[in-house]
């Protein structure tokens, strides 16, 4: 009989439901809202609905592979917490979607671990080994896959990228290399000098404030240039401390933030020459993620594709 893999995203803003081949193929791809007032229980009802139904038509699934918004307890399949989103501190999801489908193989991963995993084999990280995945997102996350595998550190973490601190005052990646860290550098710099095109940009643009960044870099706007050119530096010294304990072939930069494309991908890839060692010069390569939104329901995939 022909079977089926489900890839599933389960984030803070968005719910995402993938149907694939044997091969990990996606045949049909479902986005959801998510209602954050509705908390854990509104997800999990939107996606009973889809399990329910596919078990009502005998659709044949041969493992589910789940990527979640939050630390987890991969052996058990257990979340852990959830920063965004109420009722999910401790919900085994594993158990859960056993208990909803039935019978079936069922894996339960980080979010940002299962798009790294979805970029080293599917995407911008192709043909690299090791491959790091960096999230540049409202928050900023990480991920190592060596040998095609996750790479797990000892319970409960593993490559947490946007804690890494890049000073002792407690500067770190995420403070100063998230979206929320560029919106408030935007801002701070509209208010010192109003007059500027990336000042303009953000009024006529009514968005958050890091949308207005490329534009305004695309028409030469000096504030822009150095506030990617401070985002960058501080992103690329961060990244030197994973270069020198991981040693990656590749760098991948996904999330919103690296949406900004090549401008973001050079001044990085030039600024961590400055931190990295000699004997690993010229550094790993930067590059840029290639799946989108489908990164997480691709590793998604991958999870259960070679061992369901």
């Amino acid at each position: 009989m022909f079977k089926n893999l489900v890839g599933i995203e389960i984030g803070g803003t968005k719910l995402q439901l993938v149907i694939a081949d044997e091969k990990a193929h996606i045949l049909n791809q479902y986005r959801l809202h998510v209602h954050k007032e509705l908390g854990a229980e509104g997800i999990r009802a939107q996606i009973g609905r889809f399990l329910c139904e596919w078990r009502r038509h005998h659709l044949a699934i041969s493992g589910i592979g789940v990527g979640f918004g939050g630390p987890v307890d991969v052996a058990s399949g257990r979340i852990i917490c959830s920063h965004q989103i109420q009722g999910w501190d401790q919900f085994n999801l594993k158990e859960w979607i056993l208990s909803v489908y039935g019978s079936t193989c069922v894996h339960v991963e980080n979010d940002a671990n299962t798009a790294a995993l979805g970029e080293s084999l599917c995407g911008a990280g192709k043909g690299c080994n090791p491959v790091m995945y960096v999230t540049l997102g409202s928050g900023v996350g990480g991920g190592a896959v060596v040998e095609g595998k996750i790479y797990h550190g000892a319970h409960p973490g593993e490559v947490e990228i946007g804690h890494v601190r890049l000073d002792k005052e407690g500067r770190t990646v995420e403070s100063c290399c998230s979206g929320w860290a560029v919106d408030r550098k935007i801002l701070s710099s509209i208010q010192e000098k109003p007059d500027t095109c990336i000042a303009q940009l953000c009024t006529a643009m009514h968005s958050k404030q890091a949308a207005a960044l490329l534009p305004a870099l695309n028409q030469g706007d000096e504030e822009a240039r150095r506030i990617l050119d401070e985002t960058a530096d501080d992103l690329a010294y961060g990244l030197s401390h994973a270069v020198h304990l991981l040693h990656p072939q590749a760098i991948i930069l996904g999330g919103g933030l690296s949406l900004l494309g090549e401008p973001l991908r050079l001044a990085v890839a030039q600024k961590i020459q400055r931190y990295v060692m000699q004997a690993f010069q010229p550094g790993p390569e930067i590059r840029l993620a290639l799946l989108g939104e489908q990164a997480v329901p691709t590793g998604a995939l991958e999870l259960v594709r070679n061992s369901c």
